[in-house]
């Protein structure tokens, strides 16, 4: 597969600015693999597709307010800066991406917050954007970090709104998120409401957890053709021994394994034993999945409208089949659904 077969006629205003009033009133459109069906639902009509027995796995990895703007030292230029990681707690050393980054240079101070409240020197180039910087604070790591997250705020993408609203700190949020470490929300998870939890638990179907921290590199751009020449950055992921056994028993009942979001699928499809089994597992992966790929653990997914060239994309079509996805797409834009992050959702069955 090549790089340009993932482009299709996109218009900005086919993507949404804001969430649906309730997160799972969003539209959904239902595929089966095997038959090429296509319906058109509404998201808490998931409840029809599952029974007792079935699992659905998450990602609860929480979105921390990383975009904070500040002022460099002696010209007062405006500066954005982007969280990316915490490297060292006790040296108060994170990783970021700097805005505009052409004269933010080693020894550099970066001035934050009213009074200056909070200063951070640059330390190290990592990227042609990104930066070590070193923060420095008077008071111990919990005031630090309270006061870090104060003035920082919701990592909404630019491309959705430029400006971010007091509606975004609980929506851009899954009602799962639990384990603080993402700069972007999984967005598929974004639909589960608790009621429609609640109706699926009564139902018998069980949802259980795994934790991928969402980086930048969900949202880096492929720029090869050849997409076997490109390489995914790598995420922190945990895959518990609940899930591990919840998965594995459900597989050899026959039931539905569901993962919600790219995120949730390369995460399980990262730790399988030889005999397709699901592993526990600890640690980082670079996973990058397109056709042809053959799925070791779900059977069926939930996931957002992608936009051209994307992985995720990619990833979708690799699991429903190139001719399938793109068709679905085709009748997507007819249908008017709505795309991308705050964006209506697909159930691929």
């Amino acid at each position: 597969m090549k790089l340009s077969q993932y482009n299709y006629p996109f218009s900005p205003d086919m993507l949404a600015k804001y969430p649906t009033d309730e997160r799972d009133e969003s539209r959904l459109m239902v595929i089966d693999r095997k038959s090429g069906k296509i319906e058109h639902k509404t998201f808490k009509d998931i409840l029809g597709y599952f029974k007792e027995g079935d699992v659905m796995v998450v990602n609860d990895t929480k979105v921390f307010p990383a975009r904070l703007y500040g002022n460099k030292e002696k010209t007062g230029a405006e500066i954005e800066i982007f969280l990316l990681r915490e490297l060292n707690r006790e040296l108060r050393l994170w990783d970021v991406l700097v805005d505009p980054a052409r004269k933010i240079r080693i020894g550099n101070k970066l001035y934050f917050g009213e009074d200056d409240l909070l200063v951070a020197e640059v330390i190290d180039n990592t990227t042609s954007r990104g930066r070590t910087l070193r923060f420095l604070f008077d008071g111990d790591y919990e005031e630090f970090k309270a006061t870090l997250y104060k003035m920082g705020e919701t990592p909404l993408p630019k491309w959705v709104r430029e400006k971010v609203e007091e509606v975004d700190a609980e929506r851009y949020q899954t009602i799962f998120a639990d384990k603080e470490g993402a700069v972007a929300a999984p967005t598929a998870g974004l639909h589960f409401s608790r009621h429609l939890l609640k109706r699926l638990e009564i139902k018998g179907v069980n949802l259980t957890e795994v934790t991928l921290h969402v980086g930048l590199g969900n949202f880096r751009t492929v720029d090869v053709e050849d997409l076997t020449k490109h390489k995914m950055d790598s995420e922190q992921i945990w895959i518990n021994e609940k899930t591990a056994d919840m998965v594995n028993a459900a597989k050899i009942n026959g039931r539905k394994v569901c993962a919600v979001g790219t995120t949730v699928m390369r995460t399980l499809e990262s730790s399988v034993s030889t005999d397709g089994q699901l592993k526990p597992f600890e640690g980082w992966t670079n996973r990058f999945i397109f056709p042809p790929y053959e799925f070791s653990v779900p059977n069926c997914m939930v996931t957002n409208f992608h936009l051209p060239y994307s992985t995720q994309l990619m990833m979708v079509s690799a699991f429903s089949g190139y001719d399938l996805i793109m068709e679905a797409y085709k009748v997507a834009k007819a249908e008017n659904y709505r795309f991308g992050t705050y964006g209506d959702a697909m159930l691929i069955l």
